[in-house]
């Protein structure tokens, strides 16, 4: 549990960190703590915008729209590795999410637990960083930009006396969400974990040593069938929506679905099967190639 910082503080943790810091407008009295309470928090979400351009996106994420209100996070990190404050306090980015998850966060456990249930408030809890990116899978990030959430990650984390296991992406927060998309976040983690053996505003410290990598052993084909519920097929989706093969207009998520199907047999057809073969039932040579995590 932790006080969120003043805005005065949360300024001085980013610049110490070595950031280049723009404050927008009056982000400092810029929040939605009329709507609910803000803090205790618990960890950083990381976010990314679905737009272009810095400015467009400054804006947007100060002023909201009509649906959403601004702010929409907290910080917005630009291509170039500005971080551009738009709020204070609480802010619309988190929506509800798992309350597994949070707890899983509170006690930095890992791996974190499937996010299948929208039943805890997240925006009292999480900073939130949106870094400007269309969230299509082919739009870049340069390295200035992932070397901002990794510092603004760490400023937090080491403000907080917090891990790097206290950083989520929004995908792993939220059912149905993809973001960030473009870098897993166990690859982010592992970059703030390495920064936060180091000095603030310096280089990072030594590399973390790599966990092992494991990876779910194929289910059988009768698994996939019409209702059947599971966060390995959440899991899955998530690794054909990296792989460019996902054809989900919301999700992925834990039931299996003509959605899942589909993306499969793109799966499938990106391997080189034709026909029968590429149906969209996984067997166990696709499966292998895709490479699910343990979840």
């Amino acid at each position: 549990m932790a006080t969120p910082l003043s805005a005065s503080q949360l300024l001085r943790v980013l610049r110490d960190e070595g950031l280049k810091v723009v404050e927008h407008r009056s982000w400092r009295t810029h929040n939605r703590n009329h709507k609910g309470p803000w803090g205790p928090v618990h960890g950083v979400m990381i976010h990314h915008t679905v737009t272009s351009g810095t400015q467009n996106s400054v804006n947007l994420c100060y002023d909201g729209y009509a649906s959403l209100p601004g702010p929409l996070c907290h910080g917005v990190i630009a291509k170039d590795g500005s971080v551009h404050l738009v709020g204070n306090g609480r802010a619309n980015h988190a929506g509800l999410g798992d309350d597994e998850v949070l707890r899983a966060v509170i006690d930095e456990r890992a791996p974190l637990p499937a996010d299948n249930e929208a039943n805890t408030d997240g925006n009292r809890h999480f900073y939130g960083f949106e870094c400007v990116n269309l969230g299509n899978g082919s739009d870049p990030w340069p390295a200035a930009q992932l070397e901002a959430v990794e510092r603004a990650a760490a400023a937090l984390c080491r403000a907080h006396d917090w891990s790097d296991r206290s950083v989520i992406g929004h995908k792993e927060w939220q059912p149905g969400k993809t973001d960030p998309r473009g870098f897993t976040m166990d690859a982010m983690r592992g970059r703030i974990r390495q920064r936060l053996g180091g000095q603030p505003g310096g280089p990072a410290g030594p590399p973390a040593p790599k966990p092992p990598v494991s990876y779910e052993p194929f289910p059988g084909a009768a698994f996939f069938a019409p209702g059947r519920r599971s966060p390995v097929i959440t899991a899955m989706g998530r690794r054909l929506v990296a792989e460019g093969c996902g054809r989900y207009e919301v999700g992925p998520g834990p039931e299996w679905s003509e959605a899942d199907r589909r993306s499969y047999a793109a799966w499938q057809r990106k391997l080189g099967y034709t026909g029968a073969d590429a149906d969209g039932t996984p067997g166990r040579a696709s499966w292998d190639r895709l490479k699910v995590p343990n979840v």
